[in-house]
């Protein structure tokens, strides 16, 4: 997306900035070799036939693959469906891997700054676009292929959402890679967490503030409306809570935070807690209300919330040292080995933080849940990344392609834009459309 003063190209989602253009200013950067790792530092100082990271599109375009699948698939087959509370499923690795390649990505682009000032006004500009793009995508404005209204109640409009916590994201991380490094010289992985110890200073900072105000914060009694079918008055429903420290559904400080800064009716009105065996006799999918079901189960609560998105950040600050190894490192074989080495160690040491109770949790973004879906983009970058050394491009050339046009795809597919456009013609009446034609959907009168 172009505008007069600003370039928006994203590399990350469901992140950002264009990666081609700044490596075409790397011309020290490693080629893919046919040869492996045989003489590959020789091979890195002989660059230029192609600057793009391929890997890097390629990693994109399965992780875009993946969304689809799992948006499309999840309510047919819930096991791959985002978890309910606590636990990790297929669908809850797609949001940390688009927020990890935003991260590689940036450790490429700000490589080379002519003007810190610039960089940083350019930074601002994406972010707001994408702040806003979001806010329009997943706001409500666009309903659902069954729901033949138009536009949205402000009173009601979805602040946050997935482009948005990119958005968030990928300013953080830009404006500590544009100021917050220093002139050391790389040649050892302890010279190059010297470089940027500043921001491993920020990710400790955001990460103690999520843990503190998650365990710490005191989350009282609540109350949230639901609207009888038979009335036009709603009915009130109270959440007892009066505790602290709390990690499941109904008193977390997550929840609390976001309903007392966005306002309890502007958060996402489909929680994922919904679907479980509280609240669903259809667990893991959403079903009817068992007989004794909590008071929260019909509660609202923003999956893509202010807390949680503290250590979303952590996730892309995360891959932006990824991508600091591209840069620093020629050889190959360095760059895998050290991938796979810090990558263990998040994935062990994630694991290890849900066995002693801190659980891996998608939707308050816990820790353990960046350590190990961190870990595991690390992993499985490294191994798309032998598509650069060995040259493999022509086996993944369509997740290439859909790597380069993440974003096109996610507004036209998951975002139903395509299907909406596509409902829009209708003969007589709205619900004779072509998905009435195809069997997808119900009709609405």
């Amino acid at each position: 997306m172009q505008g007069s003063t600003c370039t928006l190209r994203i590399e990350g989602g469901r992140g950002t900035v264009d990666v081609e253009s700044a490596l075409q200013k790397l011309n020290s950067l490693s080629p893919r070799s046919k040869s492996g790792f045989k003489d590959s530092a020789t091979t890195a100082s002989a660059s230029s036939s192609s600057a793009r990271l391929v890997s890097l599109d390629v990693f994109r375009g399965l992780t875009v693959a993946l969304m689809i699948l799992v948006d499309d698939a999840g309510g047919i087959i819930p096991a791959i469906n985002h978890s309910p509370w606590n636990g990790l499923t297929l669908a809850d690795f797609v949001m940390p891997f688009f927020l990890f390649m935003v991260g590689v990505s940036l450790g490429l682009t700000y490589k080379n700054m002519s003007s810190r000032v610039a960089a940083s006004k350019k930074a601002i500009c994406r972010a707001v676009k994408l702040l806003i793009l979001g806010i329009f995508l997943q706001g409500g404005y666009f309903h659902s292929i069954n729901n033949l209204t138009y536009g949205v109640d402000m009173l009601k409009i979805r602040w946050m959402g997935i482009l948005q916590r990119i958005a968030a994201a990928y300013f953080v991380a830009a404006i500590c890679e544009i100021w917050l490094r220093n002139d050391e010289k790389v040649n050892t992985c302890f010279s190059l967490l010297k470089k940027y110890q500043r921001h491993w200073v920020v990710m400790w900072f955001l990460t103690t503030l999520y843990l503190l105000l998650l365990y710490g914060v005191y989350v009282p009694d609540w109350e949230y409306q639901i609207p009888i079918e038979t009335s036009s008055e709603a009915k009130i429903i109270t959440v007892n809570c009066g505790v602290r420290g709390n990690t499941g559904p109904a008193c977390n400080s997550v929840g609390m935070i976001d309903r007392t800064f966005l306002g309890i009716q502007h958060l996402y009105r489909k929680p994922v807690y919904a679907r479980t065996k509280e609240c669903s006799i259809n667990t893991p999918d959403y079903g009817p209300l068992p007989p004794d079901a909590p008071s929260w189960c019909q509660a609202p609560f923003e999956p893509e919330g202010l807390l949680s998105t503290v250590m979303a950040i952590v996730s892309c600050l995360v891959g932006l040292q990824y991508g600091h190894s591209i840069v620093h490192f020629k050889d190959h074989k360095s760059r895998i080995v050290m991938w796979l080495v810090s990558s263990s160690g998040f994935i062990v040491f994630g694991f290890l933080c849900d066995i002693f109770g801190m659980h891996i949790n998608k939707a308050l973004y816990s820790f353990s849940y960046m350590c190990v879906t961190t870990g595991v983009a690390g992993i499985l970058f490294a191994g798309i990344y032998l598509v650069d050394v060995y040259g493999f491009r022509l086996f993944a050339m369509m997740l290439e392609w859909m790597g380069m046009h993440a974003l096109l795809i996610y507004i036209l597919v998951a975002c139903n834009i395509l299907p909406l456009f596509l409902q829009g013609f209708y003969w007589k009446e709205p619900h004779n459309n072509i998905f009435k034609l195809i069997g997808i959907g119900k009709e609405t009168k």
